[in-house]
């Protein structure tokens, strides 16, 4: 998510304005710490132009970049 986040150019915070949470919370959210609700998982997949998989599928070639 992290990624995907840089990509778009946005900040935690401008993130966070984008889906209706804190900065806190996307930050725990990329940190592992936090599992977000399905529907700010949704908000935050429309956000950052990708799908659930995208962003929330732990696959072995993702799990190290967690």
């Amino acid at each position: 998510m992290k990624i995907a986040r840089i990509e778009k150019d946005l900040s935690q915070e401008q993130l966070a304005e984008l889906v209706g949470a804190t900065r806190q919370t996307i930050s725990m959210i990329e940190a592992g710490k936090f599992n977000p609700s399905l529907q700010l998982c949704t908000a935050i997949c429309r956000a950052l132009g990708k799908t659930l998989n995208d962003l929330f599928w732990e696959t072995e070639e993702n799990a190290d970049e967690a």
